[in-house]
């Protein structure tokens, strides 16, 4: 499906994105669901604090699974918390190197500690898997004279 999303053209490339997430969601235990569910459910609502402990019992009890290492990172960033933030995201990486959620965040966390040319790379990455994400083609163009200059 990766391949898929890679050559999608714009109108399809959300759906793609969509099957995608929801089979990386996958858990395989009921218990996980839940606690995935209610890791997002309080990432809804901000409450950052009820997500980390959520994602937390869930990544102690499946700690193989990336996507219980993502919404650590993402109820991380929401309470401002980018070291973590960044260490979450690495796990979710380590596990499934084509999460392209995972590369925007650590694009998003880089940006917000003034690493523009660390932040570039890093939506750039994203952009080689899922290359219609209007977010990180807007966040390339923010940074780009940043990153490049300006030609004379």
């Amino acid at each position: 499906m990766l391949d898929e999303l890679r050559a999608a053209p714009a109108e399809q490339a959300q759906r793609i994105e969509r099957d995608i997430r929801r089979i990386w969601s996958r858990t395989g235990s009921a218990t996980m669901d839940l606690l995935l569910k209610r890791g997002r459910d309080a990432l809804e609502v901000n409450d950052s604090a009820k997500a980390m402990q959520h994602f937390t019992a869930l990544t102690d009890h499946a700690p193989d699974f990336a996507e219980g290492w993502h919404g650590l990172a993402l109820a991380y960033y929401q309470a401002q918390r980018y070291g973590p933030t960044v260490d979450a995201l690495e796990r979710t990486l380590a596990l499934n190197p084509q999460h392209f959620g995972a590369m925007k965040g650590l694009g998003a966390v880089l940006e917000q500690v003034g690493m523009p040319d660390r932040a570039y790379d890093a939506y750039s990455l994203v952009l080689d898997i899922n290359p219609n994400d209007t977010d990180v083609i807007e966040a390339l163009e923010r940074l780009e004279t940043r990153v490049k200059g300006t030609t004379l």
